[in-house]
């Protein structure tokens, strides 16, 4: 077997049981809650924690990536998610729940840093975006399996299986890539690690997303997130200077000038900002608005990956041929107008115009993803590939974050705090007036999302074409001869 296949498997493996992880939670959050006597706030932290500690932790898992390399960090982040998965299922209170989810983040951090990065090293460039979009797939088969799953395991299972279920996968999936990788990539061996700078980026990036949540949902007052807001622009300041003057610095800034890889980062933050609540967002509406079961909203949001599915393996296959460009803005096009048609639904919307809607969406997301993925690892070096993947998966998962507490301030200035909190608690019943003012407040955070999305057009067309420079030096190091 040709070695890029080999790889692909095993990345594959870990984006399933990344994605699955990402939609049971989701969907599983108010049982959860529930079943712990957990309060909104510790609700609300047990999907932030993942995201907080995956983030702290990217910059400084890319640099280590780079110096290290990329197989024995994979390796381990294999082992850490496991871990933390088996943890979070043992917990007792949620204190612990918070704590655990923080371990999954980091294990998910050096997983996904390194996943593209692997395929990158080792998939030749005519072939690339297809490798690219068969690893997408599986990470959307993963949040289908994961959406349907969870409401099959919440009828009948405690809320414990739900993490159970990445146990036997990440056991797999740590023996396989110990068996199967091989470093091929470029290092930097020996280099020091900028652990001042690490600070600076530690100290901003919690700031940011400390006054995100706080701010969002109303667990602190204003002058706190102010003076969180002052904090991560002063740590931000630090961070450039401290890597502006290091021979080793954790971020080399000199890929930001890179106009392809830039535009499509930049691209992506937008676009995570607009997809990264619509899960939540859809979950809401079928299951509050529309008085569904967890397994029924699951199943009724699956036409956005069944789409997906469909278009992603082509996206990428052919944006191999035709470049990035018609690909990245017409998926970032639809996905905008599938936003829009979100924000005019109602309780009486019929499903199969739903349907519609969801696939249209899914399509979306399927035409942008491998094709901008493609076009942002295919536009560094081998040797800044570890950092470079996670700066994109910084501003991926910033963008996220951003994006549910954006949802959560939208609709809370057309629903009373106390519903929306009491909704994600699971612990109100709320009247048929309030479910109707709820699912206006949906669709004003769709109409945002549309706005946000279609503002992400203007930077994926400002990247332009693949220098001259940095293409040959991607043809030198993709070649055919990689097995």
């Amino acid at each position: 077997m040709e070695y890029k296949w080999t790889v692909l498997t095993v990345t594959t493996v870990g984006v399933l049981m990344s994605g699955l992880d990402t939609r049971i939670v989701i969907i599983g959050l108010p049982q959860v809650a529930a079943a712990l006597g957990a309060d909104a706030e510790q609700a609300i932290w047990f999907t932030q924690a993942y995201v907080l500690f995956s983030c702290i932790s990217l910059l400084l898992i890319g640099r280590a990536t780079d110096i290290i390399g990329r197989v024995k960090i994979y390796t381990a982040g294999f082992a850490v998610f496991t871990l933390g998965s088996l943890l979070v299922s043992l917990s007792q209170n949620p204190t612990q729940v918070i704590l655990f989810r923080g371990i999954q983040g980091i294990g998910g951090a050096m997983l996904m840093t390194n996943s593209a990065a692997l395929i990158v090293d080792a998939t030749p460039k005519k072939s690339l975006g297809l490798a690219l979009g068969i690893n997408q797939i599986a990470l959307r088969f993963g949040m289908m399996g994961g959406l349907t799953l969870s409401g099959l395991i919440l009828a009948f299972l405690d809320w414990r299986y739900l993490f159970y279920v990445n146990i036997p996968i990440g056991i797999f999936g740590t023996f396989w890539a110990q068996r199967r990788l091989k470093e091929i990539a470029q290092i930097d061996k020996g280099a020091p690690m900028d652990w001042i700078g690490f600070g600076c980026f530690t100290t901003a990036i919690v700031s940011l997303l400390l006054a995100l949540t706080f701010d969002a949902y109303g667990m602190a007052d204003r002058s706190l997130v102010y003076a969180l807001s002052i904090i991560t622009a002063i740590g931000l300041v630090a961070f450039v200077w401290q890597e502006r003057r290091q021979a080793h610095p954790l971020l080399d800034l000199s890929i930001l000038a890179n106009r392809e890889f830039t535009g499509g980062v930049v691209a992506q933050f937008f676009n995570s900002i607009a997809w990264g609540a619509v899960a939540l967002l859809l979950s809401l509406y079928f299951q509050l608005v529309l008085g569904l079961s967890a397994f029924d909203a699951g199943v009724r949001i699956l036409p956005i990956d069944i789409a997906f599915l469909l278009v992603g393996p082509l996206s990428g296959k052919y944006s191999d041929k035709y470049g990035h460009m018609p690909f990245t803005t017409t998926g970032l096009a639809l996905s905008s107008l599938s936003l829009y048609l979100f924000s005019t639904t109602t309780a009486t919307t019929p499903y199969s115009l739903m349907v519609i809607y969801l696939a249209i969406f899914g399509a979306g997301v399927g035409l942008f993803s491998s094709p901008n993925m493609s076009s942002i690892m295919g536009a560094v070096p081998s040797e800044r590939r570890g950092i470079a993947s996670a700066v994109r998966a910084v501003f991926f998962q910033t963008g996220s974050v951003i994006s549910i507490n954006l949802a959560i301030v939208v609709m809370t200035l057309t629903v009373p705090y106390y519903i929306v909190s009491g909704v994600i608690a699971s612990n109100i019943v709320i009247t048929p007036a309030e479910i109707t003012l709820f699912a206006g407040g949906l669709n004003s955070a769709y109409l945002w999302m549309a706005i946000i999305n279609a503002v992400a057009i203007i930077p994926s067309l400002l990247r332009g074409k693949r220098t001259e420079e940095t293409e040959t030096l991607t043809k030198e190091e993709l070649g055919d001869d990689v097995i």
